[in-house]
């Protein structure tokens, strides 16, 4: 408000002298200032002649009280109980057309000295009233439908008068039915509050510590809350947030309060922010998940193995080599396709859940290690190597151990990365969710490059051997058979707890 009276004396000097130099005709000697218990601030100023003017604004109401006169036609005059009436409906009806009122009162040549204190605000003689339209942006409307979409609810917690902010919620598309007022909340329990909060989307004429009592009882009844504010009345309900947003032409204990500062003054960018989270928070547990119950699955299917074969079905430096190019691929993940379903409502992280999917997923694919293994030792070794293992001679045993290693080898790495696709989206991969073309590129590349190694000079150093053509075809059946079976659990799964991820 101060700033726009500057700047429109400024523009006005042209058209009126009087205003040029104002502020070298004044000299400031002292201020209280606003608070929100009194809702006004006042000054004490000297004029080029010598005569004090103690001036005060602030909330209408407040400023009745403290005036006993008032300017009408340039005349001052006694404050009756009817002009007091007309007073107040004159700001009503500017409040009821979008226009936050403040009343300006003054008293000349007072006595009190050079220091001020609230008690001196008395006896005042009230001048006029200052109103202004603060309008929410354009883009205010479709950013609250969208959030509303995303499961957000938007309430409005203000000090400003309840029928200025129904008047901007008419605006904006939200209800404003039967707002709340400071008043009403002093009169509450924590119990009765809470109750009336999740039914209420105004909240008016609010003192900061009312702002915060209401994000405390929302937060109390299980709801994540977050803030959003650029004024020093809004830093205490900021702390009491789950998540304080301000933005970064806000006041400096706003700033200092607040999670998140937003660089653009605009709800799309929170809307934006709040689905950005969510795509990452997806992600992120997509990579937790899959990588539990595929590690899962490799040692279940290494205890079985070596339960029954002679030998170890994967050596130590094939598992460390197939966890970092499984890694390098799960690098795309950040950049991964989220189902519009994943967006659409906050989720919590439960780590419990972890385990629960490790359980039901890692088996799935030991059932088809296991089948590799038995495909391997009977089939596609034998055929490589002459004849069964215990038939063997030493080189023969090796080239055995060499070949079966390099098949599994192979096995996991394609089931570690059809995983990837089956596990990201409860949808049908490829058919009705599509991953980004960084994830089908790195799983098709690292799926590439293991099986190639038994056939360079890599997997020669590493003890892997070539594998027979025939093998690729009993693999792919192996891995269609394992993707059937996979979906399959996953829609189990998704069943008896409600979502995938």
């Amino acid at each position: 408000m101060d700033r726009a009276i500057i700047d429109a004396c400024a523009r006005e000097i042209p058209n009126d002298a009087k205003l040029d130099g104002l502020d070298d005709r004044f000299v400031k000697l002292d201020e209280i200032p606003y608070d929100f218990n009194r809702r006004r601030m006042s000054v004490l100023v000297r004029d080029q002649k010598g005569h004090e003017h103690l001036i005060t604004k602030g909330a209408v109401e407040e400023m009745l009280k403290i005036s006993s006169r008032a300017q009408v036609a340039g005349e001052v005059v006694d404050l009756t109980d009817e002009l007091r009436t007309r007073v107040m409906g004159e700001a009503r009806r500017l409040a009821d057309d979008g226009m936050r009122v403040l009343a300006v009162a003054e008293v000349d040549d007072p006595d009190w000295g050079e220091k001020l204190d609230a008690d001196d605000e008395h006896d005042m003689t009230l001048l006029g009233y200052l109103a202004f339209l603060d309008p929410p942006k354009d883009s205010s409307a479709a950013a609250l439908r969208s959030l509303a979409d995303h499961g957000v609810t938007t309430k409005i917690l203000t000090g400003d008068s309840d029928r200025v902010t129904c008047f901007i919620c008419e605006q904006i598309g939200l209800s404003a039915d039967n707002p709340l007022l400071g008043s009403d909340i002093e009169d509450m329990s924590d119990q009765e509050l809470a109750e009336r909060a999740e039914q209420t989307t105004v909240f008016a004429k609010l003192s900061p510590a009312q702002k915060a009592r209401v994000v405390s009882v929302l937060r109390a009844k299980g709801h994540t809350v977050g803030y959003m504010g650029d004024g020093v009345n809004d830093a205490a309900a900021m702390k009491e947030s789950d998540a304080g947003i301000s933005v970064d032409d806000a006041v400096d204990i706003a700033k200092e309060s607040a999670d998140i500062i937003l660089l653009e003054k605009d709800l799309g960018v929170l809307d934006a922010g709040i689905i950005e989270g969510r795509r990452t928070y997806a992600n992120m547990i997509k990579y937790i998940k899959m990588t539990a119950s595929s590690n899962f699955g490799n040692i279940f299917s290494v205890l079985v193995a070596s339960a029954f074969l002679p030998f170890l079905p994967m050596a130590a430096v094939h598992l460390l080599l197939l966890n970092l190019v499984y890694d390098i691929c799960c690098t795309a993940i950040p950049w991964d396709n989220v189902d519009k379903e994943l967006l659409a409502s906050p989720r919590k992280w439960d780590a419990s859940s972890i385990g629960k999917f490790m359980v039901w997923m890692g088996p799935t694919s030991s059932v088809f290690d296991i089948m590799t293994y038995a495909l391997l030792f009977f089939v596609v070794c034998p055929a490589v190597c002459g004849g069964a293992w215990a038939s063997l001679d030493a080189t023969g045993q090796a080239l055995f151990v060499a070949t079966f290693q390099a098949g599994w080898f192979v096995e996991s790495m394609w089931t570690q990365t059809t995983v990837i696709h089956l596990i990201r989206t409860e949808k049908i991969p490829i058919i009705q969710s599509h991953a980004s073309a960084p994830v089908y590129l790195g799983t098709i590349l690292g799926g590439i490059f293991v099986t190639l190694i038994p056939f360079s000079g890599i997997g020669s150093a590493l003890g892997l051997s070539p594998l027979p053509g025939f093998y690729f075809g009993w693999l792919a059946l192996i891995i269609g058979c394992y993707m059937l079976l996979e979906t399959v659990v996953k829609k189990l799964y998704i069943r008896h707890y409600g979502e995938l991820l």
